[in-house]
């Protein structure tokens, strides 16, 4: 039974000896590789843990020959048992090292001196493994030899200091995570935040291995100086067993916390968000590693595998290498499958002919269901909004939301304007925001395009409560980008296809107007005319009723040109030439003290001299747009601003302003137009003029006080120029 539990506990122990030496390379490997910049406190943390898995390949090749030979050691167990020493002492310290820099408190010069003090105390004890030779070969241990090492009350002073420094190291490790300083890393205190229990879970763990290491190397180099553990050498390595047992089981817990730590929240990379993909990757290096130590470890422990010829071991590993990359290649085609069925909707039709061709359709229909599936099944936002900013919000429309919204109000333009001067460039993944300010949302998200700022989505808690991964920020991103763009789009040629309709329905009865006027009007006069002038050339008319004859005619002529004139006004406008004669703020300049001279007090200009120059500039179709649509501005104070009432004085100011585009404002002091709005709609209004100046890249923006003023303003970026 004993022999049997002793195979058992060996079998243990090889296996969780290569677990912990898999699961320490591929992190040390994993921070290494993916690390965004790669600073000393990188390859501190990288490092480190590739030193610990190579302290677990020393640990295989010492139990594996132990467990082989019962009794005749070899020198390559003797370097393995030396060498594996090393790593053992300077472990401690790496781990306060690494966590020290993570958390930011090497600034301090408190932790500067204890940074030295425990180097120095793990320095002084690699340099006496070296010289001072203060542990037993591995040949004394197992054969109870008398021990040939530097004692202090009977026991190796290694044994005695080894304790205090790996507490001390741990302990100082557990204050820095109790206390971090301020992280310069975006979403840096956030990550440390959720990161913390796990790495003081770790911590403490790896306090408890180092002091189980103390103990147990007190204790049983105790007993073996006094002869204690009996004659035979079975006895002997069923205690070694039981104390590596337990001491690699402690650590195989703390690096599974710790890589829960590093894979869920990037804190040795430098990543501003944590990665879904490397995650799975991590918890499939798990199942690799337990699946591996198992089979690798029962074919070393059991004495009737240790017969069979090493090229069978060999074989095994290369069949489970095979094994597992076949795995890893079906769950990655899985991980895929996955992915483009989440992102199906997004790709799907989004019947936006069908909504062009129904005029009452409502607008944000075709990106509604999408906006729902990327809240709720793809990122798993508790709730989200997506608003339009700059250019296309006049076309979009007010913010749209999904999730759960019974207990949040949609953030108002004021938030989305403060919210907007936070993304400084296309470089920025996200913000954190406040809850309150933004509807329970916390997290916003920039969009752009070519033009610019063109939105921003808003994302609310996760509903699990975790931290979202780079990927869905990514998937996000490009999500809201393309609905906002979509949906633009969309009301754009919406609109388009309405005044189509409607210029069409005006032509038609243009030209029904025009023919039954001519038919109807026109000719029967001008037969008459011809009727007259013919009879006022028979013999014998006087020259009294050849006159008479001659007014009448002249005023019939008169009205058929009325007539036709009134024809030619109710047909559509033709370009004006006047627009690429003059310039647009001339030809604005000449409308308004032309075309509308009568009709204000007084017109006050501001015209900044850069802004004149960079209005030259402008294209000829986005001049032409700018003007028509300023001149219907005008139009609109003209007609509306004094509301009927002739003896109430109305102002016009015109300024011309240049930041970072052309702005273009235009302001009455007449009755105003209602609250502060898009101008938005349908006809030959500012909805018109809001659709084209949305065509040639800018925007037009209309608000009012009641009684007070009316101020429109176009504004035309300058990508678009």
């Amino acid at each position: 039974m004993s022999y049997r539990l002793y195979i058992a506990l060996t079998w243990a122990v090889n296996t969780i000896s290569f677990f912990n030496l898999i699961a320490f390379l591929w992190l040390g490997l994993t921070v290494l590789l993916n690390a965004e910049r790669r600073r000393w406190g990188t390859w501190v943390a990288g490092g480190g843990l590739i030193l610990a898995g190579l302290f677990f390949a020393g640990h295989s090749a010492v139990v594996s020959h132990a467990y082989d030979t019962f009794g005749g050691f070899g020198a390559d167990t003797e370097f393995w048992w030396r060498a594996s020493w090393l790593p053992v002492v300077g472990a401690p310290y790496l781990w306060y090292l690494m966590t020290a820099w993570y958390t930011g408190v090497l600034s301090s010069l408190r932790q500067r001196l204890w940074v030295v003090l425990a180097g120095a105390l793990g320095c002084g004890a690699l340099i006496s493994l070296a010289v001072a030779n203060p542990l037993p070969s591995y040949d004394e241990v197992l054969s109870r030899s008398p021990l040939s090492v530097f004692q202090f009350a009977g026991l190796p002073v290694v044994a005695l200091i080894y304790p205090v420094y790996s507490a001390l190291c741990i302990l100082l490790a557990l204050a820095a995570l109790r206390r971090p300083a301020a992280s310069e890393r975006f979403m840096g205190d956030e990550a440390r935040r959720r990161a913390r229990p796990w790495l003081i879970a770790a911590s403490l763990v790896l306090l408890l291995a180092a002091l189980a290491l103390g103990v147990a190397v007190a204790v049983f180099l105790s007993r073996v100086q006094s002869r204690l553990l009996g004659t035979h050498i079975v006895r002997t390595l069923f205690v070694l067993v039981g104390f590596d047992l337990l001491i690699c089981g402690l650590i195989a817990v703390a690096i599974v916390l710790i890589g829960r730590a590093i894979v869920s929240y990037e804190i040795f990379t430098g990543k501003a968000l944590p990665r879904g993909g490397l995650f799975r990757y991590w918890q499939r290096s798990l199942v690799l590693a337990a699946g591996f130590g198992a089979l690798m470890g029962l074919s070393i422990s059991l004495p009737a595998l240790r017969e069979f010829d090493p090229i069978y071991r060999v074989l095994l590993a290369t069949l489970l290498m095979t094994l597992f990359y076949a795995l890893l290649g079906w769950r990655s085609y899985a991980d895929r499958e996955r992915s483009i069925g989440a992102l199906r909707p997004f790709v799907a039709s989004q019947r936006l002919y069908e909504g062009m061709l129904r005029p009452g359709a409502p607008p944000e229909a075709g990106i509604a269901a999408p906006l729902d599936v990327l809240a709720a099944e793809v990122l798993d936002a508790r709730v989200a909004y997506l608003a339009a900013l700059g250019p296309l919000a006049p076309l979009v429309g007010p913010p749209m939301a999904a999730g759960q919204l019974s207990a949040h109000t949609p953030p108002d333009d004021a938030a989305l304007a403060a919210l907007a001067g936070r993304f400084g460039s296309p470089q920025t993944m996200c913000v954190p925001i406040e809850a309150g300010m933004y509807g329970g949302a916390v997290w916003g998200v920039p969009l752009w395009s070519e033009r610019g700022l063109i939105g921003a989505l808003l994302l609310g808690e996760k509903r699990d409560g975790g931290l979202y991964t780079q990927e869905e920020i990514e998937i996000a991103r490009a999500t809201g980008e393309r609905l906002i763009d979509t949906r633009a789009s969309a009301e754009m040629a919406r609109r388009l296809m309405a005044l189509q309709r409607q210029r069409l329905a005006e032509s038609q009865v243009l030209d029904r107007r025009t023919r039954r006027v001519l038919h109807d009007d026109v000719l029967p006069q001008l037969h008459m005319v011809i009727l007259q002038l013919a009879s006022s050339r028979l013999p014998g008319d006087s020259s009294e009723s050849l006159q008479s004859t001659l007014d009448s005619l002249q005023a019939q002529l008169g009205d058929i040109h009325r007539e036709i004139s009134n024809l030619l006004h109710a047909l559509p406008p033709t370009a004006a030439p006047e627009v690429a004669r003059l310039g647009l703020i001339g030809a604005l300049r000449q409308a308004i003290d032309g075309e509308f001279a009568s009709a204000f007090d007084g017109v006050a200009w501001s015209i900044d001299p850069a802004a004149e120059h960079a209005a030259r500039a402008v294209p000829p179709l986005a001049a032409e747009v700018l003007f028509y649509a300023a001149r219907e501005v005008v139009r609109n104070a003209a007609r509306y601003g004094r509301d009927g009432d002739a003896a109430r004085p109305l102002h016009l100011a015109v300024s011309v302003a240049w930041r970072s585009g052309l702005e273009l404002a235009i302001e009455d002091d007449g009755v105003g137009m209602g609250a502060a709005t898009v101008a938005q709609g349908s006809g030959h209004g500012l909805s018109l003029h809001s659709t084209l100046m949305a065509v040639v890249g800018g925007t037009l923006v209309a608000e009012s006080q009641p009684g007070a003023y009316t101020r429109v303003s176009l504004s035309l970026p300058q990508a678009s120029l």
